[in-house]
């Protein structure tokens, strides 16, 4: 059966949905140092929090038993649901610390190096599995798995856009400023009537 909603159209194969999901991540991971502000790195932490929860929900609901249903009996995938817990507990671990409490950092190292192993069990086994048994079904579930994000993401708009803006290093906040500055200007140029 073909579908022809705008969404189905143009909406990665769900294996390629969750490769971007793992870069942006681990591109988040990397803006995390011990000498970055408390509060710049509270909001890298939250952004990774938010990042991981509607990830690992996507995948439960809509990846997992889609790959279960065509690989029942395999391994990685079988540990996937429990690592997930895992990482949601440390999730609202992360939560409860404020980034002064000393055992902040070694919580948010704890999640990072439990999600690159995930990452690398599904890289290396999950999406690959997922593209020989699925390979007809990858866009319908991609399509599925992006209206679902928007379900997901809707209620945290906010947060996310306040956390990726607070996480960015300061230059990075004006050179933004900057370019929305450029725009504003550029289009108002182009704007004015002529005379």
């Amino acid at each position: 059966m073909k579908s022809n909603t705008m969404i189905e159209r143009i909406a990665p194969t769900a294996t390629d949905m969750i490769r971007a999901d793992h870069t942006h991540v681990m591109t988040t991971f990397r803006q995390f140092d011990a000498e970055t502000s408390p509060r710049r790195r509270e909001a890298i932490v939250e952004a990774v929090c938010l990042a991981l929860e509607v990830h690992a929900q996507l995948e439960e609901e809509i990846f997992y038993p889609a790959l279960r249903a065509v690989a029942p009996d395999t391994p990685a995938l079988e540990r996937s649901v429990p690592e997930h817990a895992e990482v949601r507990r440390l999730v609202a671990r992360l939560r409860q610390l404020g980034a002064d409490d000393p055992s902040y950092e070694p919580t948010f190292l704890e999640l990072m190096r439990d999600v690159m192993h995930h990452v690398a069990d599904e890289e290396t086994i999950l999406l690959p599995l997922a593209a020989e048994r699925l390979a007809g079904r990858l866009h319908e579930l991609g399509a599925r798995m992006a209206r679902r994000r928007l379900q997901l993401s809707a209620p945290k708009v906010p947060a996310l856009a306040w956390n990726r803006v607070q996480a960015m290093p300061m230059r990075g906040i004006w050179l933004a400023a900057g370019g929305v500055a450029l725009a504003a200007y550029l289009f108002g140029r182009g704007a004015r009537p002529a005379h």
